[in-house]
C-alpha cells in the first residue's frame, strides 16, 4: 500500500510531463491533443456502457489481435454492454468502426479512452462505469486500475500475457509495488508456459497457459473485399509486401529493391510504415531514392511501371498480406523486437524476418523448428533470399504452407479464454434496478415483472401471502407468490455487542462487496456447479447516509426439515450419516466455506436429498489464496460442536457423538473418489 502510495505521488508530479508528451506526439497526429477529459475522467463513459464488460486494447496492434475474443463476447453476452478501451488514437479509430459495424447488427458496444492511472481519476472512472468484468490484452497492467478493481469487487482476466525475460527483472526489480498488484489480478491466461512461470514466480496466484489470440485472425469482410478488387492491378507482378516497418528498416528494404529491380523489373514492393506519423517521411524518402511510387491514401493506383506502392492508409494491412507473394515482417532488422507473423502465416504467405524477434520470440522458434521461414541480417540477405524465392515460386508456397499448417495447430486460445470468462461472469443473466439509493439485484426467470416492494414484508402481509416465520435470533418471513412459487425474505442484522447498538446498519462499502450481493452472488455460482443450495431471487443494497442496510428474498425449498428439528423426531441411518458426510467434502471440493455450518443449517427434504443453507459471510476459497486446508477439517468440527450442543440442551435428540464417524467415512471416501478421478 505503501509503495503504491508513493507510486502514486510521482505520477501526480508528473503529470506536467504527461500533458508535455501528448502535445509532442500531437505534433505528429494532432488526435493527441484531442479528447483530453477522457484521459483525467473529466468526461465519463456513457450511461449505456455501465453493468457490463470492459476491454482494454492499449493499441491497434491489440484491438486486432483481440477481434476474434470480442467476436464471442458479443455472441455470448448479447446483453451486457461491450466497452473497448485504448490509449491511442489509431486504435480509438478501429474501434470507432467496429462499434459501428456492431450497432447496425444491434449489438451494445462503447468506446472510450482508459483514464491515466491515477488513484482518484481510476476510482471515480471504475465507480461510474462498474463493470462486472475487467479484460486486458497483453500485460499492460496498472496499479491503481487493478488495486480499484480489487476494492470495487471487479474481477480482472489478463489475456494473452507475455512476459519475458528482461521484463521479469524488471517487475522483480520494483516487487514491493507489483507483486501485491499481481495478487490481485483475477486470473492471468498467458502465451506459454514460460511467461506462465515467469509470471508465477513473481507471486501471481492465479497463471493458467491459455495460448496467443493471434493464432485465431478474424479477417473483416472489409479487407478481404478489398484484396479481391486490387488483385487484378498486380496481374503479371511479383508482390513483395513489407509490413509494419520502422524508421531504419525502410532505407535498408528501399536499397535490396534497388538491387533486385534490375534483374527482376515484375517485382513491386509494397511498403507499410508502423506509425502514420512516418508516412509522409517515408514518401519524401522514395521521392529522394527517384522510385515511380505511388501513395494509396490518395487512391493511388499501380501500373506495369510502379516500382513502390505506399500503404499509407489505416487497417488494410490484412489486404496487403493476401495479396503478397512473399512477407517481410518489420520491426526485426533494427533492435525493436519484431511484429506479429502471424497474420501473414494464417493467409500461408513465406515469411522473411530480421534477427530482432523477440516480441515473437516462441512463433519464431516453432517456425523455424519448422524451417517455415527465411531469416535475414542486411541488405545483402534480403536481396539473395528474395531472388530465391522469385527464381524458386514453389519454395514460397511450400514455406508458406507450412507456416500456415503451424498457426493452425496453435488455435483453441479463445475457447480458453471464454471458459476463463464464464468463471468470472457468473450472473451474466442477472439484472439490476437502481432506484435512489437502492439497488437491487434480481434473477428475472424467478421475478419477470420484479419491485423494490418486495423486500418488505408488509407488502407480503397486505396480500395475505405471507406463510409463516421463523423467530429465531431474527425474523425470517416466508412467502408464497400468486403464481404458486415460495420464498424466504431475510433482513440483514449484527450480531454480538454491536448489534445491540447497532441493530442492521453496516459499515460502507462497494454493493458487490456488501452482505446481501455476496451471499446471492455466491449461491448463483454454487448452482451453477450442481451444488445443492437455494436459488438466490433478488438481493439488496438500500444506502442510509455513510452506511447500509441489506435484504435478500431466496427460493423456498419445499418439503424440507432442518437436521435440528429431524434429530428431535428420529435418529438418522449410517448410510444418511454418509451421505451428508460425502455432501460437504463435495461443497469442500468445489474450495465452499460455510462460516457457520451448524445443524440448522442443513436440510433434508421428502426425497432423501440433503441441502446447505444461509451462506451469509461465507465463500469459495481457492487453493491458491488458502494453501493450508485446515478450514475444511475446521468446517466438520463446528457442525460436531453444534450437533453436541443442541444435544445438552433439547430433553430428546437423537445423536450420538459415535454416529459422526459414519459422517466422516462419507467425506472420505467421497474425497478419494474425488482425488482418483481428478489424476
Amino acid at each position: 500500500m505503501v509503495n503504491r502510495w508513493i507510486y502514486s505521488v510521482l505520477l501526480v508530479l508528473c503529470w506536467p510531463l504527461v500533458i508535455f508528451y501528448l502535445l509532442l506526439r500531437s505534433r505528429k497526429d494532432r488526435a493527441y491533443r484531442q479528447r483530453f477529459a477522457e484521459r483525467f475522467s473529466l468526461k465519463l463513459p456513457a450511461v449505456s456502457a455501465r453493468d457490463g464488460i470492459v476491454l482494454h486494447t492499449v493499441s491497434v496492434g491489440e484491438f486486432n489481435a483481440a477481434k476474434p475474443l470480442i467476436k464471442q463476447l458479443l455472441v455470448q453476452y448479447p446483453n451486457l454492454p461491450l466497452t473497448i478501451t485504448c490509449t491511442t488514437p489509431t486504435a480509438s479509430a478501429a474501434i470507432v468502426k467496429l462499434m459501428a459495424e456492431q450497432r447496425e447488427l444491434g449489438r451494445k458496444v462503447e468506446h472510450c479512452y482508459l483514464p491515466f492511472d491515477y488513484p482518484v481519476l481510476m476510482r471515480l472512472w471504475l465507480s461510474f462505469i462498474q463493470p462486472q468484468l475487467l479484460l486486458i490484452l497483453e500485460t499492460e497492467l496498472w496499479p491503481n486500475l487493478i488495486a480499484n478493481c480489487k476494492a470495487l469487487a471487479i474481477p480482472t482476466l489478463i489475456v494473452n500475457a507475455r512476459l519475458s525475460a528482461r521484463s521479469a527483472k524488471g517487475y522483480r526489480r520494483f516487487s514491493a509495488l507489483t507483486q501485491p498488484m499481481l495478487k490481485n489480478i483475477s486470473q492471468i491466461l498467458t502465451l506459454d508456459k514460460h511467461s506462465a512461470r515467469r509470471f508465477a514466480a513473481l507471486g501471481a496466484p492465479h497463471v493458467e497457459v491459455a495460448g496467443n489470440l493471434k493464432f485465431e485472425l478474424d479477417v473483416p469482410k472489409s479487407s478481404i473485399q478489398l484484396a479481391q478488387s486490387l488483385k487484378p492491378l498486380l496481374q503479371g507482378r511479383m508482390v513483395w509486401v513489407a509490413g509494419s516497418t520502422h524508421a531504419g528498416e525502410d532505407e535498408l528494404l528501399i536499397q535490396a529493391y534497388q538491387q533486385l529491380e534490375p534483374l527482376f523489373p515484375e517485382l513491386l514492393l509494397v511498403l507499410v510504415p508502423r506509425h502514420p506519423e512516418r508516412f509522409d517521411a517515408v514518401a519524401e524518402l522514395l521521392q529522394q531514392q527517384q522510385l515511380k511510387f505511388v501513395r494509396r491514401s490518395v487512391n493511388g493506383l499501380p501500373d506495369a511501371n510502379t516500382e513502390v506502392w505506399l500503404g499509407d492508409s489505416m487497417g488494410e494491412l490484412l489486404g496487403w498480406y493476401q495479396l503478397a507473394d512473399f512477407v517481410f515482417i518489420g520491426g526485426s532488422l533494427i533492435n525493436r523486437g519484431g511484429h506479429n507473423p502471424l497474420e501473414a502465416m494464417a493467409f500461408g504467405k513465406a515469411v522473411l524476418s530480421g534477427p530482432y524477434v523477440f516480441n515473437f520470440q516462441q512463433v519464431f522458434q516453432m517456425l523455424q523448428q519448422q524451417q517455415a521461414y527465411f531469416p535475414v541480417t542486411d541488405v545483402e540477405t534480403l536481396v539473395g533470399t528474395v531472388t530465391q524465392l522469385i527464381q524458386q515460386p514453389e519454395l514460397a508456397l511450400k514455406t508458406g504452407e507450412k507456416g500456415l499448417k503451424l498457426y493452425q495447430q496453435q488455435q483453441g486460445a479463445v475457447a480458453r479464454i471464454m471458459a476463463q470468462v464464464n468463471n468470472l461472469l457468473p450472473m451474466a443473466e442477472i439484472k439490476k434496478l437502481n432506484n435512489d439509493n437502492a439497488l437491487a439485484w434480481f434473477d428475472p426467470r424467478f421475478y419477470p415483472n420484479f419491485d423494490m416492494a418486495y423486500f418488505q414484508s408488509d407488502f407480503w402481509e397486505n396480500q395475505g401471502l405471507v406463510t409463516g416465520q421463523s423467530k429465531g435470533r431474527n425474523t425470517v418471513w416466508f412467502i408464497r407468490h400468486q403464481d404458486g412459487k415460495e420464498a424466504v425474505l431475510r433482513h440483514y442484522y449484527r450480531g454480538g455487542l454491536v448489534g445491540k447498538i447497532n441493530k442492521d446498519k453496516f459499515w460502507p462499502e462497494p454493493a458487490a462487496q456488501s452482505r446481501a450481493m455476496a451471499e446471492f452472488s455466491l449461491l448463483w455460482q454454487m448452482r451453477l456447479r450442481g451444488l445443492p443450495v437455494p436459488r438466490p431471487c433478488a438481493a439488496l443494497y438500500q444506502k442510509h447516509g455513510f452506511s447500509y442496510s441489506a435484504d435478500i428474498l431466496i427460493e423456498r425449498i419445499p418439503g424440507t426439515t432442518d437436521l435440528a428439528n429431524l434429530l428431535q423426531q428420529r435418529a438418522l441411518t449410517s448410510l444418511e450419516w454418509q451421505q451428508l458426510g460425502a455432501l460437504i467434502a463435495r461443497f469442500h471440493q468445489h474450495q465452499v466455506y460455510h462460516s457457520d455450518l451448524n445443524c440448522h443449517n442443513i436440510l433434508l427434504d421428502d426425497q432423501g436429498q440433503f441441502w446447505l443453507i444461509d451462506f451469509d459471510k461465507c465463500a469459495i476459497r481457492t487453493a491458491a489464496d488458502f494453501p493450508d486446508q485446515s478450514w475444511k477439517a475446521q468446517n466438520l468440527q463446528r457442525l460436531l460442536r453444534s450437533l453436541n450442543k443442541e444435544q445438552l440442551q433439547l430433553p430428546v435428540f437423537h445423536w450420538q457423538n459415535d454416529q459422526f464417524a459414519a459422517l466422516e467415512l462419507g467425506y472420505q471416501q467421497a474425497a478419494s473418489q474425488h482425488i482418483q478421478s481428478t489424476n
